[in-house]
């Protein structure tokens, strides 16, 4: 693929008369999809969407069916998502809007999932995109849930352990097999013609708008903080990346690659570049509108939710992610088991904290795929299974399930756990074990909070956004009473292309900055989850039993446990619950 030509650097919103309406696109690259969001950004109105589904693998996921922890995705399929997506957002807003024209677009941002490293060559070309590497899955986009680099995962964390440098302490104390450094030494380990014939690797953040603004060359184009902070321990406290020495004495290879990568890594609301002549005739739209530096998408989904300091935004899909922010004058404690502390990830200027749970929608989706119960099988499963869950009270099932079919992320970043169901009967049915693994996840979410409440992170409010806040009731209440804190929900449903909207507004020059940006652009609905009291009762005695399953299944080195009592837990919790209402 040749590399589009970049045109001259010009501001698109100069040719918008003052006072007329300005719009903004996110694009959103998600797990099985990505979408594209027209947005005006004087409130946040959302003017037209388009999305497309990945047309590679299973659900838009290559798969290998001899290896589970592998997932990858074709680079063509986000190229061809991106074109068409703005293409087709654009020609229905042009229909939806009479204000609306394509010469009235200031700024474009892009969020993508990760750590999705992709190998490119010398001019930025995917390497997939080479004919010798067509069909070669170490060839393709490592996508953020691909796990096949626990071990090296675990060999990094040891040597930053062992040499006492300090780049696991912003990374929550160990280093994971979803994360940058471990996939390419993987690829290296077990895929050498692939990792010879790389250049460079690029994250897909920072490779969607380099291609829109026409500069692919993977040493100048822009690199996002957010996948550099998070992902690949980069910070400027100890200048940039890891040293070459501390690299080298994992893999030789790792240290020559680190000066084919970048020494400067930016916010989103700085310019990744314009949208160059090319790729602008493919979409629809005048060349030269401001593209933002690149994020994650849940980082942009708690810009578009709103985020602040005191405020939890969880992003809940098929994974989960949570982000806390903290003025720059905080004291942030280096916190185990989190994602990582990173200034500018969230918002210029200011300390973000992430954590998440590796499965959230995954875990009911593998339900619904592989188990659904026959009488639910129907159009809509899980509206099925969720209307009949949602009739059952806290405990009446007398289940409890461990929230790792994934891994788990947070606190523990071990990718090898597996998830666990127990209390089941003759008797159990499908909704039971639905509301079960809703409930799990909740109390995952609840052991991410007190971990972070107690590194001095404080929480006062909670905005979930994401597909399940969008689509299940039942998830919002649970997670209300598990967490003991009201829900209210992002008035977006399409939180984080409205996040990556909100940056390309801030990029332009049309918002002045984010907090600006996000008072005209984001808010709530009017909806609140508030806590049940005997919900909460209840779901405390569970989450106790929970925290005892998670310890001692999730800690290598904890002791010897004793579940003697724990069933009959169960079982008495079940009998009270069944007992009150009668």
């Amino acid at each position: 693929m040749k590399a589009p030509t970049a045109p001259r650097a010009r501001k698109a919103a100069a040719s918008v008369p003052a006072g007329e309406p300005r719009y903004a696109i996110g694009v959103d690259f998600g797990t099985n999809s990505v979408r594209a969001l027209v947005v005006d950004i004087r409130d946040g109105r959302e003017v037209a969407v388009s999305v497309f589904g990945y047309p590679t693998g299973e659900d838009g996921v290559i798969l290998d069916p001899s290896d589970p922890a592998l997932a990858r995705q074709s680079p063509a399929d986000y190229i061809d998502g991106f074109l068409h997506t703005v293409r087709e957002a654009v020609k229905s807003a042009s229909s939806a809007d009479p204000f609306f024209a394509p010469e009235a677009v200031v700024g474009i941002g892009v969020d993508t999932t990760g750590s999705t490293p992709i190998p490119v060559v010398r001019d930025g070309t995917p390497l997939a995109f080479l004919p010798e590497f067509h069909d070669n899955p170490a060839a393709q986009a490592w996508l953020w849930k691909d796990h096949t680099s626990a071990a090296e995962a675990a060999e990094i964390t040891a040597a930053a352990r062992a040499q006492g440098v300090p780049y696991l302490g912003r990374c929550g104390g160990s280093y994971s097999s979803e994360w940058f450094w471990a996939k390419v030494l993987h690829c290296k380990r077990t895929a050498t013609a692939v990792f010879d014939a790389a250049y460079s690797w690029v994250e897909l953040c920072d490779f969607i708008p380099a291609y829109a603004a026409g500069c692919l060359d993977p040493i100048r184009m822009k690199r996002s903080v957010c996948a550099a902070g998070h992902k690949a321990m980069f910070a400027v406290d100890w200048g940039g990346l890891p040293s070459a020495e501390f690299l080298a004495s994992i893999d030789p290879e790792l240290a020559r690659l680190r000066y084919r990568l970048y020494s400067e890594a930016l916010p989103s609301d700085h310019l990744a570049g314009h949208l160059c002549p090319e790729v602008a005739k493919k979409v629809g739209l005048p060349p030269g509108i401001a593209i933002a530096v690149g994020a994650f998408d849940c980082h942009h989904g708690a810009v578009g939710a709103g985020i602040k300091p005191g405020t939890l935004v969880k992003v809940v899909g098929t994974s989960s992610c949570d982000l806390f922010v903290a003025p720059r004058g905080a004291t942030l404690s280096n916190v185990p088991g989190v994602c990582g502390v990173v200034m500018g990830s969230v918002i210029p200027g200011v300390y973000a904290l992430e954590a998440g749970q590796s499965a959230v929608g995954d875990i009911l989706k593998w339900y619904v795929d592989r188990l659904c119960p026959a009488p639910y099988a129907g159009d809509n499963p899980y509206a099925a299974l969720e209307a009949d869950a949602a009739r059952l009270r806290p405990g009446e099932s007398g289940l409890l399930a461990l929230d790792w079919n994934n891994g788990n992320r947070t606190i523990l970043n071990n990718q090898n756990l597996t998830g666990l169901l127990l209390g089941q009967t003759l008797y159990t049915t499908g909704p039971e074990i639905y509301r079960a693994l809703v409930e799990a996840t909740a109390f995952g979410a609840r052991a991410i909070q007190e971990r972070t409440a107690e590194y001095g992170v404080a929480t006062k409010d909670i905005v979930l956004c994401g597909g399940l806040a969008e689509k299940s009731p039942l998830l919002c209440q649970i997670y209300a009473d598990v967490l003991n804190c009201p829900i209210r929900i992002s008035r977006s449903a399409q939180t984080c292309a409205l996040g990556a909207a909100l940056f390309g507004a801030v990029a332009s020059g049309a918002h002045k900055n984010v907090a600006i940006a996000q008072r005209a652009m984001t808010g709530v609905r009017d909806v609140v989850y508030k806590p049940v009291r005997e919900s909460v009762r209840t779901y405390a005695r569970l989450y106790a039993l929970y925290r005892r399953l998670h310890d001692a299944f999730g800690t290598p080195d904890a002791a010897p446990a004793a579940f003697g009592d724990l069933m009959p837990e169960l079982i008495a919790i079940r009998q009270e619950v069944r007992h009150a209402a009668r």
